[in-house]
């Protein structure tokens, strides 16, 4: 009996000393790793990157975190933080790389990053990423020289670079173009069409060709233009009563806020916050565009179609005497008969269809390397999305669906995400001398 008390003892104090053991070490005592994750590649470094690190260990905390750059196997200390307080579940790290400053040449090197935690073991994980040293800019081979550009018209730049790019196009001012790949005599290249500004002049408008390479090297190079003046139309639209009654009815089904609101007070919504949102929402759909050239020819204009409206003509909207809103028109408004047949201009994918604010009952088609037709007011759709659709395929009926006053085809052609005039690209010989040549 006593033997068995005694044996019953031993097996509590080794029982409480566990508890106590466990309690003091056990939150230290772990074999798993912390986790690296950098946010961007580092295949290529150049004169100046940042690289962002995020360091995470969710049992003990780390402990340390270091980063180096090797060359030559010679090391370059870029970051070495110890963090004495334990727990520190997650930490970053933004390393701010300057090769010129650490001394370092154009060729291989390796960026090691090393993470160690809290634990009675000290777990550490290490990264050695391969990399390269890259200074030297790319540079731009421009394979067309001139450009005879119209005020509002469209542009064109084709051109090679000296290597790989991770980002490029054409800044029009603070706006960019983005540039599309493409293969010319068998070696890459880039194109891009862009917008030229209706008010663009020599003085004070700027086009450039920006390039980044994979080492985040950058290259500004000038586009040599001639900018044609175009004399742009100007004019007062009366609003009736009768217009008013009829239309912005519409409008207030579309937006709740607007229920309560006289037909003036629509009106003056719609052509100014609904415009603009519609203009952005058709940025947004053609930000995606086919990576290849999909049109061929001059486009179709509307059959026996008058205009009744040009591209970039200035209105100003008159209620009562007073001028109560301005806007500038962003194609060629087309009128035939009622309800009459609407073809595609050209071939291409269909990227949009439905009702879009002002332009009511919209198709919109991408003609590849960010080249689109857009067709607005119309009564009846009859296409799809992702259809691909021949030139001269019936897409829909003309109508006076959104902000319009009578039946009629508004069209717009869009290069880079910014409206430019129709009436070029309906021009064979505009075609062949600007873009196809």
């Amino acid at each position: 009996m006593k033997w068995f008390r005694f044996d019953y003892k031993i097996i509590i104090v080794v029982l409480v000393a566990a508890a106590v053991g466990w309690f003091i070490f056990g939150n230290h005592i772990e074999l798993g790793k912390p986790s690296i994750k950098l946010d961007q590649d580092v295949k290529a470094i150049g004169r100046q990157k940042t690289v962002t690190i995020n360091f995470s260990d969710s049992s003990s905390g780390l402990s340390r975190i270091t980063a180096e750059i090797v060359q030559d196997n010679k090391g370059k200390i870029l970051a070495d933080k110890p963090i004495p307080q334990k727990g520190t579940a997650q930490e970053t790290l933004t390393l701010n790389i300057s090769a010129g400053e650490l001394g370092l040449h154009d060729g291989p090197a390796e960026l090691k990053i090393t993470a160690t935690d809290h634990s009675l073991f000290k777990n550490k994980a290490v990264v050695a990423l391969a990399t390269k040293i890259d200074t030297v800019p790319p540079l731009i081979n421009l394979v067309k020289n001139i450009n005879y550009i119209n005020q509002g018209g469209t542009g064109f730049v084709a051109y090679q670079p000296s290597k790989a790019l991770s980002s490029t196009g054409v800044y029009i001012n603070n706006y960019l173009s983005p540039a599309h790949a493409i293969v010319i005599d068998n070696k890459p290249a880039f194109i891009t069409y862009f917008a030229l500004p209706m008010n663009a002049d020599k003085t004070s408008t700027s086009i450039m060709i920006f390039a980044r390479d994979e080492a985040g090297n950058e290259t500004n190079v000038g586009v040599p233009c001639v900018i044609k003046e175009k004399k742009f139309r100007a004019d007062k639209m009366n609003l009736s009563e009768n217009f008013l009654r009829q239309k912005m009815p519409e409008f207030q089904a579309m937006v709740p806020s607007l229920q309560g609101k006289t037909p003036l007070e629509v009106f003056v919504y719609v052509n100014s916050q609904m415009r603009n949102d519609n203009f952005l929402a058709i940025q947004k759909i053609c930000q995606k565009s086919t990576s290849k050239e999909l049109w061929e020819g001059s486009f179709l204009r509307m059959k026996d179609a008058a205009p009744m409206a040009l591209f970039g003509d200035r209105r100003s909207y008159v209620y009562n005497g007073k001028v109560v809103g301005e806007s500038i028109h962003t194609g060629v408004d087309l009128a035939s008969n009622a309800r009459s047949p609407i073809e595609a201009s050209n071939k291409g994918i269909v990227a949009f269809i439905g009702a879009l604010g002002i332009y009511g009952n919209t198709v919109i088609i991408d003609h590849g390397l960010g080249l689109f037709t857009l067709y607005a007011h119309l009564s009846s759709i009859d296409t799809t999305v992702g259809k691909t659709v021949a030139k001269g395929e019936k897409i829909g009926l003309s109508g006076m669906s959104g902000l319009a006053g009578g039946d009629h085809l508004h069209f717009s052609i869009i290069v880079g995400g910014q409206f430019v005039d129709p009436k070029e690209w309906w021009d064979d010989h505009w075609i062949k001398d600007n873009i196809t040549r």
